[in-house]
């Protein structure tokens, strides 16, 4: 999937999307979660960096804001993060439970040394099978089992639908974020697909 088409894509809707939520706001003076359909959704997101549990809120204040936690595991780096979003959420033209929404917000999450810098380290199979990665050739190979925490910002662009008649909100959406670990920087793009069920 390419991630800079889809993100694109996104930002070039917003501003017709602002639009039209502004119209529909003063032509029906908005609702609760601003059209959509359920106050809590809880369930799973699969994507390609993560996967784990979401839960999303909408605030009591009728304007289409939410908060969305994850619970994710980082397969690749085997660790697990915790994220929180905070979400606007606008209508989409007259199309009832489809919704569009943009956020950010904050991570937290605990890694291997060894797992989350595989893409990035020379490896060398030792004897029994076991990975080293190379420092540097001064301090040649070892073995990092330690686990580490690393922090971060989040972006989120995304678009929902509320099931008719049933219980379910399915969702597409590109989160990408930056991230601090053990002295190390980056820049990471992540798209997911969720399935939450609603009360």
């Amino acid at each position: 999937m390419n991630y800079l088409r889809l993100t694109a894509f996104l930002l070039l809707l917003l501003p017709g999307l602002a639009a039209n939520a502004q119209s529909k706001k003063k032509s029906s003076g908005g609702g609760s979660g601003s059209g959509s359909g359920y106050s809590t959704g809880l369930g799973l997101r699969g994507g390609g960096w993560s996967s784990g549990l979401t839960l999303k809120h909408f605030l009591g204040s009728g304007k289409g804001v939410a908060i969305e936690g994850l619970l994710t595991t980082e397969y690749k780096a085997h660790g697990g993060r915790l994220t929180i979003l905070g979400e606007k959420h606008i209508g989409v033209a007259d199309a009832k439970g489809l919704q569009f929404y943009y956020g950010a917000g904050f991570h937290a999450g605990a890694y291997q040394g060894r797992y989350y810098f595989a893409d990035e380290r020379f490896y060398y199979n030792g004897r029994k099978g076991d990975k080293y990665f190379l420092v540097s050739n001064r301090d040649g190979y070892y073995y990092d089992e330690n686990t580490y925490l690393a922090i971060g910002a989040d972006l989120i662009l995304g678009l929902e639908y509320k099931l008719p008649d049933l219980p379910f909100v399915v969702g597409i959406d590109y989160k990408p974020f930056f991230e601090v670990f053990h002295g190390y920087t980056g820049f990471y793009n992540d798209a997911a697909v969720s399935l939450r069920f609603t009360f």
